[in-house]
C-alpha cells in the first residue's frame, strides 16, 4: 500500500499557525493500525484569551465587507478545497478511519457549502414596512449577530466544520471553532483554504484542547454571540445550559437512531440492500444513520435474508486500501462499546444473525452486524449505537411501526419504504423528525435544512434557513 504523510498539527490562531512548544498535547491515532500520527497542540488559556481578542477585533473588518467580497473569498476557497481535495480526504482518512472514495466525495461537498453560502451572503435581504404614520420610514435589516463559537465531532470533519462555517462567514460573523481532537488535520486544511483564499486574519481561528474547559471558557465570554455544535445529547444540554446563562443563541444537532418503516409493498431488494449500504457506511458512525428496521411481517423473513446477505459482501480494511467499504471504528472507546452493546442484546435473547464481534486484526475493527429478536429491555433499543449494528423488528400494521419509530427522544432523520402514495403522504407527515427520505436513504442536499426535532436538537444548517441563526433582525424608525 502507498504511503501518505500527515500534516503538521498546531493552532490556527490570528492566521498564525501556533505550534506545541511547551503547551500539552495528544496523540491522534490512526485508527486502521494503531500507530501514532502526529500530536495535537492543545490551548491554552492565554491561547483562547487571543482568540477571543481577535475574534472580536476580527468581527468589526468582516462584516463590513460587501457581501460581493464575502462571496468572492469563499468561492476561491471552494476552489481550493476542490484542487486539494485528494490531499485533503488522505488526511481525513488517516484519522478517522473511513474508505477514501467517502472522504473524496465528503471534501468536494464541504465545497459545495462555501459555494452555496457564498451565493447567499448576497440574498441577505431586509424590507422597508408601510408606516401608519405619514413621512416615518421604518425598516428591518439583517446583520450578523457577532463572533462564534462552533463546536464539530470527529465523525465528519469536513463536512460538519463547513456547515458551520461557511453560513457564519456568508452571514459576516467571525468564527472560533474547535473540531474534534481525534481528527485534527482535516479543519486545518479547510482553514488553510480559507487564509489561501485571502479570508482577513482572524476571522477563524481554530483552538483544541479538553472540550470541557474549551466550550466553557468560550461560551462564558462576553465576546461570543452565538453557540453552534454537533455532538451528543448529553454534551448539548450541558452548552444548552452554558448559552443560557449568557442568553445566547445555540444551534444544536445532536444525535439520532434512525428508524427505517419497510412495508409490504415496498421494493423489498432496494430497501434492503441499499439499507445495508446506508448503515454500515461510514462504519455505522453517522448521526443520521438508518439503524432501526422495522419490517412489516408479510415482508420481515425475505428483507432480513437480502440484509444479511448484502452485509456479508461488504469489503472490510484499511480505508486507504482500493475497494474498502467499510472501515474501523474511530477508537478503542468505540469498539468496546460495540461489544458491550451485542453482549447485553445477547444476553437477553437477540440473535446474532452476521457479525457481532471484534476483527483480530491491528487498528479498531469491528464486524458488520446484524440482531433479531432484540427485546425492547436491551440497552441497543435506547441508546443510539453509532457503530455498525442494524436491529431488525418485525411490526404489523402502520399504527404500530410509527409508534415505535417515533417512541425515542430522538428525532434526526427516518425512512419509510412504500410503493402506496396514501403510505408515504401519512408516514411523511407523521414520522417524527428533522429529515425523512422516502423510498430512499440518500436524503442530505446542500440547498436543504440539516437538523433534527425532539432531543437531537434544533435550528437547522444549510439550504436557506442555514444563515438566519447567524443572522440578528434590527428595525429601524426614522422620520
Amino acid at each position: 500500500m502507498k504511503t501518505f504523510t500527515y500534516d503538521p498539527l498546531y493552532l490556527f490562531i490570528n492566521g498564525t499557525n501556533v505550534t506545541a512548544g511547551d503547551r500539552d498535547t495528544v496523540a491522534v491515532i490512526n485508527p486502521a493500525n494503531g500507530t501514532t500520527l502526529g500530536r495535537l497542540p492543545l490551548a491554552t488559556d492565554a491561547d483562547l484569551d487571543l482568540a477571543l481578542d481577535v475574534a472580536r477585533d476580527s468581527f468589526e473588518i468582516w462584516r463590513n465587507t460587501v457581501p460581493a467580497e464575502r462571496a468572492r473569498i469563499m468561492k476561491n476557497a471552494a476552489a481550493l478545497m476542490r484542487e486539494r481535495a485528494e490531499h485533503i480526504a488522505t488526511l481525513m482518512t488517516l484519522e478517522e478511519g473511513k474508505p477514501l472514495a467517502e472522504s473524496r466525495d465528503e471534501v468536494l461537498r464541504a465545497a459545495e457549502y462555501f459555494e452555496w453560502f457564498a451565493e447567499e451572503a448576497r440574498r441577505i435581504n431586509g424590507r422597508v414596512v408601510p408606516a401608519n404614520r405619514p413621512g416615518v420610514l421604518q425598516m428591518v435589516k439583517k446583520q450578523a449577530i457577532g463572533p462564534v463559537a462552533a463546536f464539530t465531532p470527529w465523525n465528519f470533519p469536513a463536512i460538519t466544520p463547513a456547515r458551520k462555517l461557511s453560513a457564519a462567514l456568508a452571514a459576516g460573523c467571525s468564527v472560533i471553532l474547535k473540531p474534534g481532537e481525534e481528527s485534527p488535520a482535516t479543519a486545518l486544511a479547510l482553514a488553510r483554504c480559507l487564509d489561501d483564499a485571502g479570508l482577513p486574519k482572524g476571522v477563524l481561528q481554530i483552538v483544541f484542547g479538553v472540550p470541557d474547559k474549551v466550550s466553557a471558557k468560550l461560551i462564558a465570554s462576553p465576546v461570543i454571540r452565538k453557540v453552534a455544535f454537533t455532538g451528543s445529547i448529553p454534551v448539548g444540554r450541558l452548552l444548552s445550559e452554558r448559552a443560557a446563562a449568557g442568553v445566547k443563541p445555540i444551534t444544536l444537532e445532536l444525535g439520532g437512531h434512525g428508524p427505517v418503516l419497510v412495508f409490504e409493498d415496498a421494493d423489498i431488494e432496494a430497501a434492503a440492500t441499499g439499507g445495508a449500504a446506508n448503515r454500515f457506511r461510514g462504519t455505522g458512525q453517522i448521526c443520521i444513520s438508518s439503524t432501526r428496521f422495522l419490517i412489516q411481517r408479510d415482508a420481515y423473513d425475505r428483507f432480513v435474508e437480502l440484509f444479511v446477505a448484502a452485509t456479508e459482501k461488504l469489503i472490510i480494511g484499511d480505508g486507504l486500501e482500493e475497494g474498502t467499504q467499510v472501515g474501523p471504528l474511530a477508537s478503542q472507546r468505540q469498539l468496546d462499546k460495540m461489544a458491550s452493546l451485542v453482549a447485553d442484546a445477547v444476553a437477553q435473547g437477540a440473535k446474532v444473525l452476521t457479525g457481532g464481534k471484534r476483527i483480530d486484526r491491528p487498528g479498531f475493527f469491528f464486524e458488520p452486524t446484524v440482531l433479531a429478536d432484540v427485546p425492547m429491555t436491551a440497552r441497543i433499543m435506547h441508546e443510539e449505537p453509532f457503530g455498525p449494528i442494524a436491529v431488525m423488528r418485525p411490526f404489523d400494521t402502520q399504527e404500530d411501526g410509527l409508534a415505535e419509530a417515533n417512541r425515542l427522544p430522538y428525532a434526526l432523520s427516518a425512512y419509510a419504504f412504500t410503493r402506496d402514495a396514501r403510505t408515504a403522504i401519512d408516514v411523511g407527515d407523521r414520522l417524527e423528525a428533522g429529515m425523512i427520505g422516502i423510498n430512499q436513504y440518500r436524503i442530505i442536499a446542500t440547498e436543504l435544512p440539516f437538523g433534527g426535532m425532539k432531543e437531537s436538537g434544533h435550528g437547522s444548517e444549510g439550504g436557506t434557513e442555514g444563515i438566519g441563526h447567524y443572522l440578528t433582525n434590527k428595525f429601524i424608525s426614522q422620520i
